[in-house]
């Protein structure tokens, strides 16, 4: 059975007329610490969210007599717990309690029975309590005003990373809740140094944002340079981590990403371990990780949940087909272009039989066919999930075969296209991978225009922006470039848990990640 409301005064919305004239954006500039009574606070309120028909402002009498407002955001509040635990606890007060003994109960010693509340002096800071989910409690001639939490995340349940699957690993990722998120990775890191900075960004969102890093790990000079960018970012709204990312990196205009972003807690977590900080805003299931290095972001999370040879063998994979997806267009276009004497003559007859129909040179042949395949790529994420990888699989095989029969291009363009396709997938992070995607296109004219003295123009390029690139000071290349032999043990090769006695050298190498296996040292010392 619902609790009725208590001796109703009167029950609108943001949008009554009361307190609306043409004075109010003149006094919504005042000084609220003038405002004074619970009509005027009402007052002052509706003027502030004048166009919000869903703010609910409740105004009864307690049973003592003394006039009450309860203000909340429909929606946004759980309500059966408002009635439950707010206007039951105050239709339950004893008649003979005097207006002090209620102040009293509900400001000094706080009764209501709710776990986390909170005592406003100013309507500006009810103002944000109220859009961030928690209801005021106004009482007549009472200066204090109680906000409560009774927020209602209506957010979904923790499920399986979509983007980031493993199958030796955990199944959960991040959803769109702060809170949550911050739960997932500090029941994975039960210690004392997990630390927690709150802030918000937004002059008209106010999204909360964690910062988070293990005190004793993670560089003070590091925390203060993420602190100082912070600090300086002025938007009016923040919907997601990418927009803090754009302001805080080091190179914005390289396509290069200078942070890394992940949806698993538990990559998150070993970020936290390697004295790196994370970033966790409120709305978006994705947290982002820095600093990062070009190395980090070819790693993947499945490389330390298989065995290190393994895991090893696919890292080398993985650069070797990085090389494929950036060069292999390239390569084909300078040496058909310039370079046909250094192709095997069986197989050059064979790739000239194949282009003897072929009306564009090998140049336009390329960008031709990696155009299409980049569009069919994007066409399938755009579609419904249903019928997008029939679009991606199916649309490459007729297209390619309509335009080698047509004579559009030759059948060895078709392969080299999907072999290049095939070899992006592979890079683990996205944005990493169009970048390189990106970075390809130049590379082709140069191989078109001066073969493969054109490639290593390229390349030596790309190399010198690589050497330039910064994440928080990081250089993108290290530890190559700069050399540093103790961090080269996690790069191209995974070594065993056993065997990574230190932390990296950007974050507080002294202290020691592992002893080693000392069992077995003993057993040999033994024997």
């Amino acid at each position: 059975m619902k609790l009725k409301i208590p001796s109703p005064l009167h029950h609108t919305h943001a949008n009554a007329e009361a307190g609306e004239d043409d004075n109010a954006p003149a006094r919504e500039d005042a000084d609220s610490a003038a405002v004074t009574g619970l009509a005027s606070r009402i007052a002052y309120l509706q003027r502030r969210f004048s166009d919000s028909s869903d703010i609910v402002y409740h105004t009864f009498a307690a049973p003592t007599g003394l006039a009450c407002a309860l203000i909340y955001i429909k929606g946004m509040i759980d309500t059966s717990m408002l009635e439950e635990l707010v206007l039951r606890t105050l239709t339950d007060i004893d008649p003979g309690t005097t207006s002090g003994e209620l102040c009293a109960m509900l400001f000094d010693r706080k009764e209501l029975p709710i776990a986390m509340q909170t005592i406003s002096l100013s309507l500006p800071e009810v103002e944000r309590g109220l859009l961030d989910g928690r209801p005021a409690l106004m009482v007549e001639g009472e200066r204090r005003m109680l906000q409560l939490s009774l927020y209602d995340a209506n957010q979904r349940a923790i499920s399986e990373p979509p983007n980031e699957s493993v199958i030796r690993g955990p199944r959960e990722a991040f959803i769109e809740g702060l809170e949550t998120n911050l739960t997932l990775m500090r029941k994975r890191l039960k210690t004392y140094r997990f630390t927690v900075e709150s802030m918000h960004f937004g002059r008209e969102t106010h999204t909360a944002v964690a910062l988070v890093y293990l005190s004793g790990v993670c560089k003070p000079e590091l925390l203060a340079e993420a602190r100082r960018r912070l600090s300086a970012i002025d938007i009016d709204g923040v919907l997601g981590s990418s927009y803090l990312e754009e302001f805080i990196e080091d190179n914005p205009n390289s396509p290069f990403p200078q942070m890394q972003y992940t949806e698993r807690p538990d990559v998150a977590c070993a970020a936290l371990l390697e004295g790196r900080f994370v970033l966790v805003v409120d709305g978006t299931p994705i947290v982002i990780l820095a600093p990062v290095t070009l190395f980090m972001l070819m790693q993947s999370a499945e490389d330390y949940y298989q065995r290190y040879i393994a895991a090893t063998w696919i890292r080398i994979i993985r650069y070797v087909f990085l090389l494929i997806s950036i060069l292999l267009p390239s390569f084909y276009i300078a040496i058909t272009t310039f370079h046909p004497d250094i192709i095997p003559e069986r197989l050059l007859v064979t790739v000239a039989a194949a282009r003897e129909n072929v009306p564009f040179p090998a140049l336009l042949e390329a960008f031709l066919m990696e155009l299409s395949f980049e569009a069919l790529r994007e066409a399938s994420l755009r579609i419904p999930k249903v019928i997008g990888q029939a679009v991606s699989i199916i649309g490459a095989l007729i297209i390619g075969t309509a335009a080698v029969q047509a004579g559009i291009v030759s059948a060895s363009m078709v392969i080299i296209v999907s072999m290049t396709g095939i070899a992006s997938f592979i890079i683990p992070h996205y944005d990493l991978g169009l970048a390189f995607r990106l970075i390809r296109f130049p590379i082709m004219i140069l191989a078109g225009m001066f073969g493969l003295f054109g490639i290593a123009c390229g390349m030596i390029l790309l190399y010198f922006h690589l050497i330039e690139l910064r994440s928080f000071g990081m250089a993108y290349l290290e530890p190559l470039t700069p050399r540093n032999k103790n961090d080269l043990k996690d790069v191209f090769v995974r070594t065993p848990w056993w065997a990574m006695k230190s932390n990296p050298s950007f974050s507080d190498a002294s202290r020691r990640r592992s002893n080693g296996r000392q069992w077995a040292t003993h057993q040999d010392e033994e024997e």
